[in-house]
């Protein structure tokens, strides 16, 4: 009965953590059946999530010190995709008066809410993560795998080594969780693993209302490629590391840095 009540309990706080993303996830898909005019969907978009953003913290489901972090992964996200869009990696083929350089501005959100879900994560599930690398160590690798994404158009794509790394550096390192008195744990590169999986599963869904298009999907939807999953797996990591370092900066003790 126990293992019952947990995985309800595991599911609903994931759901609670959710709730910035799926908000985002379900007006792309009610959006893609409204008419174009008086207002275009992608400024449609971002107006939703300024208004899910601001309730977000009117209500407190977010704190403070949790939206200047979501803030840094929204620009992060938001320059990665003026990048990408930039060398043809996806398009946003719908018109609108809010896109730059080709990218709506809603997009940043979707990166934010990346970043809003671990955070989130962290304060429901009472989150604690033992052998962390030292912080310098750690925006290092994270330095690495973000600038990977804009060097590998010109170099040779280093994500696979960076995987290596990645493992090497974390292979000791434990999240722990807790569901009622219950603490259950496992490897940190896992728990990098399973959300790259989720936001891939969602990553389809995205493109099949035309969030954005991949340049195999120009003629028709079809599934994401599974190499994004490596991508993602690599961005989720950023995700994790910059809330790591500044939960640990803030004296956070739920962060234990390897001795």
């Amino acid at each position: 009965m126990q293992k019952i009540r947990h995985f309800f309990r595991f599911t609903y706080l994931e759901a609670i953590c959710c709730v910035f993303p799926v908000a985002i996830f379900l007006a792309l898909a009610a959006s893609r059946y409204l008419p174009a005019e008086p207002i275009a969907r992608y400024d449609l978009l971002l107006i939703w999530c300024l208004i899910v953003q601001i309730v977000l913290l009117v209500t407190r489901y977010e704190t403070k010190e949790e939206f200047k972090l979501i803030l840094i992964f929204h620009v992060i996200g938001l320059g990665l995709e003026l990048f990408k869009v930039q060398f043809g990696s996806w398009s946003y083929p719908e018109d609108a008066f809010s896109k730059v350089l080709g990218v709506p501005l809603y997009a940043g959100f979707m990166y934010a809410s990346v970043a809003s879900y671990i955070c989130q994560a962290f304060r429901r599930f009472d989150l604690r993560i033992t052998q962390f690398p030292r912080p310098l160590f750690a925006l290092a690798t994270g330095l690495l795998v973000y600038a990977n994404f804009f060097t590998h158009h010109w170099l040779f794509d280093f994500r696979w080594i960076l995987m290596g790394l990645v493992a090497l550096v974390f292979y000791k390192s434990w999240v722990y969780f807790r569901l009622d008195e219950t603490v259950y744990r496992m490897p940190l590169t896992l728990s990098f693993g399973l959300i790259a999986w989720f936001i891939w599963l969602a990553e389809n869904i995205v493109t099949f209302f035309k969030g954005w298009v991949y340049p195999n999907q120009q003629d028709g939807w079809e599934l994401v490629d599974f190499g994004k999953l490596s991508s993602w797996f690599l961005l989720v990591i950023i995700t994790i590391l910059i809330v790591s370092v500044e939960k640990y900066r803030l004296g956070d003790p739920s962060i234990e840095i390897k001795s």
